[in-house]
């Protein structure tokens, strides 16, 4: 679907908490280069309001981005999953048709963190270490099984919290070798890449030297910038959450607009915000 010139359309990104977000900043700054007539704001809605929130939208809204915890409350409130959103069992972008006629759940998380980690390197990976095992393991996760990753080992502290993103990555069809260990053992890692998905506070001087063998180095945040780890690994292949979060707008941009995203734009959009922020 492509954009009507001149419409005002409106998008936004839900989620609890959400004043962190830097999705509006991306977003409007990608309308700003193209000259839509769009507005993306940001809106608190909690567990269980999502519902609510969909029923009370004008047909002047073309799609949302979901944040936690609404990305796995989507899936029983969409008209129709694509294959990514089915296979992540979660829903980070939802499209609205015309005066609500349908609504589609899709996923951009872990096609825009494939798109990330190639941006930064070529490399062929098979082997994978993930440092927690939440929602974003999951989805740079399933990017690397579909980049050629065969083992994954994903470290917590406490198996059972790991237990949904397992499952998912040992559902993706390729059958990858998945299992998990502890994130407090001594042991060096051994792996082509280490994603980490944990605090800043929890990256202590213990885990970064069990990190300092592995090549390549994802940090998934990108707000405080920078973390331990990747202060670490800046002699090594980094990818980061800013990374991240630019591919999967960008992909958003264009299932929202039907337009090409302003990549580099958002990219320095986000930058400028992170800086703003830091000072």
């Amino acid at each position: 679907m492509t954009v009507e010139s001149g419409r005002a359309r409106r998008c936004g990104v839900l989620g609890d908490p959400i004043a962190h977000s830097l999705s509006p900043v991306l977003h409007r700054a990608a309308y700003a280069e193209l000259g839509l007539n769009w507005t993306y704001d940001a809106d608190r809605v909690p567990s269980g309001g999502l519902a609510t929130f969909l029923d009370g939208l004008g047909p002047e809204w073309r799609g949302l981005s979901l944040t936690m915890p609404l990305k796995r409350e989507a899936l029983g409130l969409v008209d129709r999953l694509t294959d990514r959103a089915r296979l992540a069992g979660a829903v980070n972008t939802l499209l609205l048709g015309e005066h609500g006629s349908e609504r589609v759940g899709d996923n951009t998380d872990f096609p825009g963190a494939a798109a990330a980690i190639r941006e930064r390197t070529t490399t062929s990976l098979a082997s994978a270490v993930f440092l927690g095992g939440g929602a974003t393991a999951s989805s740079i996760g399933l990017a690397l099984l579909d980049l050629g990753v065969r083992s994954i080992e994903v470290l917590v502290r406490d198996e059972v919290r790991a237990a949904e993103t397992v499952q998912v990555l040992r559902a993706h069809p390729v059958g990858a070798e998945v299992r998990t260990g502890r994130l407090d053992a001594p042991d060096a890692l051994r792996a082509d890449i280490a994603v980490s998905t944990i605090p800043a506070d929890a990256q202590d001087a213990a885990l970064l030297a069990r990190c300092a063998g592995v090549p390549v180095v994802f940090e998934a945040l990108y707000d405080p910038w920078p973390t331990p780890l990747a202060a670490a690994a800046r002699d090594r292949t980094l990818i980061s959450g800013l990374d991240l979060l630019v591919h999967q707008a960008a992909m958003q941009f264009d299932l929202f607009t039907g337009l090409q995203a302003p990549l580099e734009t958002m990219r320095d959009a986000g930058r400028t915000a992170l800086a703003e922020r830091s000072a």
